[in-house]
């Protein structure tokens, strides 16, 4: 899906930053130049970067 339609980034993309070390909206940003353009991205994509390391950080503790 779509995340952010003005630089053409997916929830794939995001996904895959995150799992390149990423851990913040900040570092996302900077890597994938989301959210730069107008804006509207940000909310969804913060959702989706809260989420993905909620998940890494539940495996994380079930492994530990």
């Amino acid at each position: 899906m779509y995340v952010c339609l003005c630089r053409g980034i997916t929830d794939q993309d995001i996904k895959d930053a995150i799992a390149n070390g990423a851990e913040s909206y900040r570092e996302v940003r900077d890597m994938l130049d989301l959210g730069t353009c107008c804006g509207r991205c940000a909310p969804e994509a913060r959702m989706i970067i809260s989420d993905e390391v909620s998940q890494i950080a539940a495996r994380l503790a079930v492994a530990a």
